[in-house]
């Protein structure tokens, strides 16, 4: 049976969750072991996978295994086993990777190691207690904030070129069948900001190859000066540029944290906000609920309450 049978499908009846860190894979070639960290519901069987992709941000244990439990807590609570990979660009590990190939920003390490994770798929569930047989291998997502976003987009097919050698990279995983896209940076040709000199492999980004269905989330005030002046609009470009299927929802209000998703009371949060983190923690998962379930209808219901209210978080459109 491939849907939930846990009481976790609803929104309405969170389950316990299992955290258990870390997960350690010996990656040939890989600087240092792959660590992960592995979230579930107490109970249910046939539950679905998000691989969460860490952004980079200023806090030293966020950008790690360790980081957006306001997100993983809630999409474990409700029926899918969240995965989350410490990358080779967490600040947890620079003092032991600054001479390391692709130091500092690994971006494609990043994309990799989230293939290693679904290759390894058998051995982490076994590793986790109480885990092994419940995980339905082929209902897989991804989710990524900021550097993370820019990871699952090309985890979702959207192409780059290797700055250093001038070849078009294809890292799409076929394995993934849905995505979220959270502050994620837009187009290249508008980067006119200091990170666009360091990480010039953002300017060779190509959405129009990205066909997996997604749900984009930007903030209509995260204003990323230091990539570009084109404005909040800048992070809906990879449902702007990218192929239907796609949804944007737009936050009102929300600035690159989303109103808090990277942890709970951190520093880098300048747009706290938790009703809006739970309205993105909620709708977020209903999305990825029917898009891996058919017949499921949360994410129509999700849309229908953001609307309804007289002062709405946010919309959402689609294509």
């Amino acid at each position: 049976m491939s849907t939930s049978t846990t009481s976790a499908d609803t929104s309405d009846s969170p389950a316990p969750v299992l955290s258990y860190s870390p997960v350690v894979l010996s990656v040939p070639g890989r600087p240092v072991d792959l660590q992960v960290r592995v979230s579930a519901p107490e109970t249910g069987s046939g539950l679905p996978v998000i691989l969460l992709s860490h952004g980079h941000g200023p806090s030293n244990n966020l950008s790690s295994l360790n980081g957006y439990a306001p997100l993983v807590n809630f999409w474990a609570a409700h029926g899918f086993v969240v995965i989350q990979p410490t990358h080779l660009t967490s600040r947890t590990l620079s003092h032991l990777l600054a001479d390391a190939p692709g130091a500092p920003f690994f971006w494609r390490s990043r994309a990799e190691d989230m293939t290693h994770i679904l290759d390894r798929l058998d051995e982490i569930e076994k590793a986790v207690p109480l885990l092994a047989g419940r995980i339905d291998h082929a209902k897989v997502a991804v989710a990524g904030h900021s550097f993370g976003g820019f990871t699952s987009s090309t985890l979702l097919g959207a192409k780059v070129t290797d700055p250093d050698t001038g070849e078009e990279v294809n890292l799409l995983e076929p394995r993934i069948k849905a995505g979220v896209l959270l502050a994620t940076p837009g187009r290249g040709d508008v980067l006119n900001g200091p990170m666009g000199d360091m990480l010039p492999v953002f300017a060779t980004i190509d959405f129009s190859t990205m066909t997996t269905p997604v749900l984009v989330v930007a903030g209509d005030e995260d204003d990323s000066r230091h990539f570009t002046d084109m404005g909040p609009d800048w992070h809906a470009d990879p449902y702007t540029l990218g192929p239907s299927p796609k949804s944007l929802l737009t936050l009102f209000g929300a600035g690159h944290a989303l109103g808090g998703i990277p942890g709970y009371d951190v520093a880098e949060t300048t747009d706290e906000n938790p009703e809006r983190v739970a309205a993105l923690a909620r709708l977020t998962w209903a999305y990825l609920r029917s898009e891996l379930y058919p017949e499921d209808s949360t994410w129509q219901a999700a849309r229908d309450a953001l609307a309804s209210g007289p002062d709405p978080l946010g919309r959402v459109e689609s294509k």
